[in-house]
């Protein structure tokens, strides 16, 4: 995986953390909702209708829960890079492309394009939580099962909800079920990547200061062997052998007639 901005990571998480605002912009739409309003019986998508009074905050929570998914996926890619990372980066752009055409189309505006997007976020999300469990399962597998048991419920809900299997959740409810997963599997998926690039960052520091002292062992090494080889050569004689101190001869060794001997050494 490469040098990884421990910044960047943080950015990513907290942009997936901030996912949930769409909770809170729900609850305030809802509260100023005209008229009675069902989690149960009514879709999101009537929150930002014309009869709704807080249309205009539920709308612009779906375009900055685009932006938040996908800066968040554009962020986190150091650590979605290959596999099943980059299957889920792939299906979470399509998710965020689909809730920004539910924001910039409502319901009761331009239906085809809104429908589409509802498809693709709901599609994209859920099947992106399964995704991004095969990432994080290797690190931890209690939260790659949650992220896998949050898919598949936003996965299966949401073919009950285009099939029109509503009638035990009602057909808000249904929605919910394949909507609500999606924010919350990417809270808790930012925060573990964003500490696995982190961990990963910490292990390539640890292997890049091995490998230089490494280096300044295998140099120092290399200095010592030259030095003595060196040495060797300057005190090596003719023919590569060493330079032999001179000795003085044993006495058996001198010849009592050789006249250049010196009389301290001639053999009497």
């Amino acid at each position: 995986m490469g040098a990884v901005n421990p910044n960047r990571l943080r950015w990513g998480a907290i942009a997936w953390l901030l996912t949930l605002q769409f909770f809170v912009m729900e609850a305030i739409a809802q509260a100023r909702y005209e008229g009675a309003y069902s989690r149960a019986d009514d879709v999101i998508s009537a929150l930002g209708a014309a009869e709704s009074a807080a249309r205009q905050v539920m709308n612009a929570s779906f375009v900055v829960q685009a932006a938040l998914i996908l800066g968040g996926a554009l962020l986190l890619r150091p650590v979605l890079s290959r596999g099943a990372g980059a299957v889920a980066r792939v299906l979470l752009v399509a998710s965020a492309l689909g809730v920004l055409l539910v924001g910039v189309f409502p319901t009761d505006g331009n239906a085809t394009m809104h429908a589409i997007g509802a498809v693709l976020y709901l599609v994209g999300g859920g099947l992106g939580l399964i995704a991004l469990a095969y990432v994080v399962r290797p690190r931890s597998e209690a939260l790659g099962t949650t992220l896998a048991v949050l898919g598949l419920i936003g996965t299966a809900a949401t073919v009950f909800f285009l099939t029109g299997v509503t009638g035990y959740l009602g057909e808000g409810g249904t929605e919910r079920a394949a909507a609500y997963p999606v924010p919350v599997g990417l809270a808790l998926a930012g925060v573990l990547l964003w500490r696995l690039g982190g961990a990963a960052a910490g292990d390539a520091d640890t292997a890049d200061r091995v490998s230089r002292r490494e280096e300044r062992e295998r140099a120092r090494a290399e200095r010592v062997a030259r030095e003595r080889a060196r040495d060797e050569a300057l005190t090596a004689g003719p023919g590569g052998q060493r330079a032999r101190t001179p000795r003085e001869p044993a006495a058996d060794e001198i010849d009592a007639e050789d006249p250049w001997a010196s009389p301290g050494r001639r053999r009497d």
